[in-house]
């Protein structure tokens, strides 16, 4: 071998074998370059040994380490070292994101009085000309709302699926959808100061724009956001769900405190909302937060490594959309049955609240006249959601039945229809008579279909990435998003057939 080759580095080699010569070698040692550190690399390499090449590197020689080794050896050292989510950080942001996007949603439906009894109904309008339209805006709001919020949300779900930039936009479609939710709920602020009594069918018209917009955006978030968490640990897509479940949650506390403390509707109306921005823009910042933890990036970056050795395993001259049309379909092979679990929680659930449960009114005479007002917010918004989240806690400590048996239990819930439409639903406009006339029959449904949603919902989206490869966990995460939209879609559309039939 020639004298003038001393070294030969592959990548991290070269520091690691110079550390060994300088640690091994006296010649270089107790030259005076070394005690003065005034030598360069050339004058360096004189003292240096010469190196001996073992058979594995005259391989490299001929031909560098591939690609595909090399990216399995780095998957494989991330797997085994595994840093530690310091004080639950990222399990704690990632509640927090779920949180925040169901936040409009929940934020419109429970200011169901303040939108049907305050600003639509015929009593505070000056103009009462339009009062048939009115009327039927006002009765039938909740549906409209959840049309207006429903659609837009599924469809960016689609479009969030196909139209894919790669992996590191998800963050920027989180942080887009999350300022587009901020800039209309201040939309909402405002028209909740404004006195629209001499427009309120403008304002309604108003509103259901603002919905479409912000839904429009929860779509792209809440895509999103189950495709990051898809490739973190299970828990943490748990984590999501159970912080939308919170979200409801949280909205009911507050919109009951609110009655209870707030002198108007309208005061009660601008907290309402200001307290929704604020918890958004909580959200914004706890997102910049999660991407500088070391447990985020250290997952983050074992998910682009997966994606990279499956796609050097199978590389094709084919089209990009022929190769995304695939992954989908393998995908959606495997989870089939998961994805048909939450569209029918979801389908079920959206098909009785809250446009039946909502409507439910109390048979007993002290809530009637004593309680009424606190009624539909408790026994109906809180109740949900208090019991879909402790539904979604649940399955942090149990998990049954498996990925495979699940659907016995989420097509059960059906039961909770005939509970329901049979209670005192809409008394004074059904023809049907009321055969459960025990409110505390109604109030140990409401109960049960509340923790059955959050227990099915979880359980199914915590399977979801766990039963594809894990270079498909995102996959699997935005097509269950998907189908989550689509059964609330579904539900909702199909919930105004009870007025009909009742």
């Amino acid at each position: 071998m020639s004298q003038n080759v001393q070294l030969i580095t592959f990548g991290k080699r070269e520091s690691s074998l110079e550390r060994s010569h300088l640690g091994q070698d006296e010649t270089w040692s107790q030259s005076p370059l070394y005690r003065n550190q005034a030598a360069d690399s050339t004058e360096r390499e004189r003292f240096l040994p010469p190196v001996k090449l073992d058979p594995g590197w005259d391989s490299m020689m001929e031909s560098t380490i591939s690609k595909k080794s090399s990216t399995a050896q780095l998957i494989d050292e991330l797997e085994k070292d595994v840093p530690d989510d310091r004080y639950h950080i990222v399990y704690l942001i990632m509640i927090l994101q779920g949180i925040a996007v169901l936040l409009p949603w929940n934020t419109f439906i429970n200011a169901k009085d303040y939108f049907e009894n305050y600003k639509l109904h015929s009593h505070n309008v000056s103009n009462a000309s339009g009062s048939t339209t009115l009327d039927d805006y006002r009765t039938n709001f909740m549906s409209y709302i959840g049309m207006a919020s429903q659609y837009p949300n599924f469809l960016m779900n689609i479009i969030n699926i196909f139209v894919q930039c790669g992996g590191n936009t998800l963050g920027i479609r989180i942080l887009t959808g999350i300022m587009v939710m901020v800039s209309m709920l201040v939309v909402t602020v405002v028209l909740a100061m404004l006195d629209t009594t001499t427009w309120p069918e403008t304002f309604f018209w108003i509103t259901i724009v603002t919905a479409i917009v912000i839904n429009a955006a929860v779509g792209i978030y809440q895509n999103s956001l189950y495709g990051l968490a898809a490739s973190l640990p299970m828990k943490y897509t748990n984590a999501v769900v159970f912080g939308s479940n919170l979200s409801g949650t949280l909205v009911s506390v507050t919109n009951i405190l609110l009655i209870i403390l707030s002198p108007s509707q309208k005061t009660s109306a601008i907290y309402y909302f200001v307290t929704a921005i604020v918890i958004l823009l909580m959200a914004f910042d706890g997102y910049f937060i999660l991407r500088n933890t070391k447990f985020f990036r250290h997952y983050m970056k074992l998910s682009l490594l997966k994606k990279q050795e499956f796609q050097e395993s199978n590389k094709s001259n084919e089209p990009f959309y022929k190769i995304l049309f695939r992954s989908f379909g393998r995908v959606v092979r495997q989870i089939y049955h998961l994805i048909f679990g939450v569209f029918f929680t979801f389908f079920i659930t959206l098909l009785l609240f809250p446009a039946v449960s909502s409507d439910i009114r109390p048979l007993v005479a002290p809530y009637t006249d004593s309680f009424a007002v606190y009624w539909t917010p408790v026994f109906c918004f809180l109740f949900f959601n208090f019991f879909a989240t402790l539904g979604n806690l649940a399955t942090v400590f149990i998990q049954w039945p498996n990925s495979r048996w699940i659907n016995v239990l989420v097509i059960l819930r059906i039961i909770f229809i005939p509970l329901m439409i049979l209670a005192n639903f809409r008394p004074t406009q059904r023809s049907l008579p009321v055969l459960i006339t025990i409110d505390e029959i109604y109030i140990v449904s409401s109960a049960l279909f509340s923790f059955s949603s959050g227990y099915c919902s979880s359980l199914t989206m915590m399977y979801a990435p766990s039963c594809v490869a894990p270079s498909d966990a995102p996959i699997a995460g935005m097509i269950m998003a998907l189908s989550l939209a689509f059964g609330i879609l579904i539900g909702i559309n199909c919930s105004r057939i009870w007025g009909f039939l009742v």
